[in-house]
């Protein structure tokens, strides 16, 4: 279920976690010398994985940052916040977050997801420290309207949730989602991180901002 890579700093190790029924990707960043874990995104089923390795390795969790409040991204959330993180999203997808079950129309028959209410709100702009990283906060709306985009400038890694996959974008026919405003927020916030930077999206393979840049066929610069 799990791929595993190094980062540029030994100490840390990315590992990609997809789960539920479209695959979508959680991502576990891991600091062996802090012994401190965190986790991008909470689809169905990664839980007891999650679980597994915090126990393997005896390491804490200590944030789970969610890139937005849709169903296949948020499924596990509730479960892996009782493993007592910092549960970070943005305000504008609260109805999701606190009301999951809004969502059934468009979930998979008989799955059944828990509220998650305790959440830290984060704006546009913000940088966080977790980990010993320095992580920036970018509002990418356009997907859904709280859809959030995480830079670890350390180690050159944007984690994008939906906005941007390799190769396409996410979808802007959901409630909340807008074409024009997912075009904008990949050109001004995404298309202008460092050229080298590598994109890591809530489904499929990663790519970087440059070659998104001279060949996404939705978006173009």
């Amino acid at each position: 279920m799990d791929t595993s890579n190094e980062t540029p700093d030994s100490t840390l190790s990315l590992q990609v976690l997809p789960g539920g029924p479209l695959e979508t990707n959680a991502y576990l960043l891991t600091d062996t010398e802090r012994r401190e874990a965190l986790l991008i995104d909470a689809p169905q089923g990664v839980a007891p994985y999650v679980k597994k390795i915090l126990k393997r390795e005896q390491i804490k969790l200590v944030g789970l940052l969610l890139t937005h409040g849709h169903w296949d991204h948020i499924a596990d959330a509730k479960p892996i916040s009782e493993f007592g993180p910092v549960v970070y999203g943005h305000k504008a997808d609260k109805e999701w977050f606190e009301k999951p079950m809004a969502m059934s129309v468009a979930m998979p028959e008989g799955l059944e997801i828990e509220p998650v209410e305790t959440i830290k709100w984060l704006e546009d702009g913000q940088t966080l420290w977790i980990m010993g990283q320095e992580i920036r906060v970018l509002h990418v709306p356009g997907h859904a309207p709280g859809s959030l985009a995480f830079y670890f400038s350390l180690i050159g890694t944007a984690f994008v949730g939906d906005a941007i996959f390799a190769g396409s974008i996410g979808r802007t026919d959901l409630p909340g989602g807008d074409f024009d405003t997912l075009e904008t927020s990949i050109k001004e916030k995404l298309y202008t991180l460092p050229k080298d930077t590598m994109l890591c999206p809530g489904h499929g393979q990663a790519t970087m901002v440059e070659q998104e840049q001279a060949h996404n066929p939705f978006v173009k610069e």
